[in-house]
């Protein structure tokens, strides 16, 4: 049962060490929403979806760094956490046959890092001990499939392009 103890988590604090692992999220969402963003346009997107996924690569860096003055803001991160799959969703209904495989696995993994994110960070239900420590192995190896499926889709959209 200790395993399946829950207890508030670092994520909505200032802890020094969390604001690293932020502001190292504000670069990553800016080069892997834009590097997104420009695939769905090669792989021509409809503009409606360029402008979801333009919203998402504004505001998920903008949000995360005005979080590292204010830590409750990121419940804000909730926008771009539904108008990035949503986006991406519209590129699975619209690809090509070459990059489809792709954009299946980006938004399997931008809506499976969501979850994490509502999960570890917002704490909308219980995290049993075993995930509560932001830099535990169990926690760090669930981010990591959230990172490999990303990667693997847009690997396979950049093939098909």
């Amino acid at each position: 049962m200790t395993s399946m103890h829950v207890h508030d988590g670092l994520e909505m604090t200032r802890d020094r060490l969390f604001t690293h692992r932020v502001r190292r999220l504000v670069w990553v969402s800016v080069f892997a929403l834009g590097v997104i963003w420009v695939m769905a346009l090669m792989d021509d997107a409809p503009v409606w979806v360029l402008a979801l996924l333009a919203a998402g690569w504004l505001l998920m860096p903008s949000i995360l760094a005005v979080s590292l003055r204010r830590p409750t803001m990121r419940y804000a991160l909730i926008i771009p956490a539904t108008v990035v799959p949503i986006g991406l969703a519209w590129m699975v209904l619209t690809a090509s046959e070459a990059t489809l495989t792709g954009w299946i696995l980006m938004t399997v993994g931008i809506l499976f890092g969501g979850f994490l994110g509502m999960w570890f960070w917002f704490r909308w239900f219980p995290v049993p001990r075993v995930f509560s420590d932001p830099y535990g192995v169990p926690r760090v190896a669930l981010i990591g499939v959230h990172i490999a499926l990303i990667l693997a889709g847009a690997a396979m959209v950049a093939a098909g392009l």
